[in-house]
């Protein structure tokens, strides 16, 4: 089975109407499909994580998880609203320094003899086959708990990290996925541009669309 998760509902609302059934999992609402189900997360790193850790030990027949959701763009990054963005890995930006967990010596993450210490990267295969099925270039994206509250934020994030789009999820995805020895990959769509928090200039809309549209494709449906 195929698990797809969001942070929030409203992020896979378009999912709705394909369900055959709806569930809740320590109160978190979930669909199922015909070979898949999707999970609400909750927002942020620790909901994400232990919603996510708790579900796949109930539920052993999920094979791959995929991360959807929206994101914020980073200045220079040539993505705009609307536009879709494929995960290559995900950094963990505010765990450990300012350079990381590696300075401290402790990694995030220890599995089959490889420390991952803040970047996880996506499944090669899963990512090649999203990446031509949807024709887009993986790119790094960035999690953080708190999100870029000015322009010149998020260009030094997108600068320091060298990180197209930001987001408060995707990275815990990674770490427990990582961690089960699940394939794993995130597909966005920008909604925003990083840094700017006036919602009036949000194109949210634009970005569930186009999120609706690839996962359809996806879905053969």
């Amino acid at each position: 089975m195929d698990l797809f998760v969001s942070a929030t509902p409203f992020e896979a609302a378009y999912l709705r109407p394909r369900a055959g059934e709806s569930f809740r999992f320590h109160g978190r609402e979930g669909l199922l499909g015909e070979g898949w189900a999707w999970l609400e997360l909750g927002v942020g790193k620790v909901n994400a994580a232990m919603t996510l850790a708790a579900y796949l030990e109930a539920e052993p027949q999920v094979r791959r998880v995929l991360v959807l959701g929206i994101a914020g763009a980073y200045p220079g990054t040539g993505l705009r609203p609307g536009d879709l963005v494929l995960a290559s890995e995900e950094v963990q930006a505010d765990l450990g320094t300012r350079r990381g967990m590696e300075p401290l010596g402790f990694p995030a993450l220890e599995r089959k003899g490889r420390r991952y210490y803040n970047r996880f990267p996506a499944d090669p295969d899963y990512t090649a086959w999203l990446a031509r099925r949807l024709g887009l270039r993986p790119l790094p994206l960035l999690t953080a708990d708190r999100v870029s509250e000015s322009v010149e934020e998020a260009y030094g994030r997108a600068r320091a990290w060298r990180a197209a789009a930001e987001n408060m999820e995707g990275a815990a995805v990674a770490q427990v996925a990582l961690w089960r020895g699940l394939p794993w990959a995130e597909l966005r769509a920008v909604s925003n541009l990083a840094g700017v928090r006036e919602k009036a200039k949000w194109r949210t809309d634009d970005a569930l669309r186009a999120l609706e549209q690839a996962l359809f494709r996806l879905l053969h449906v």
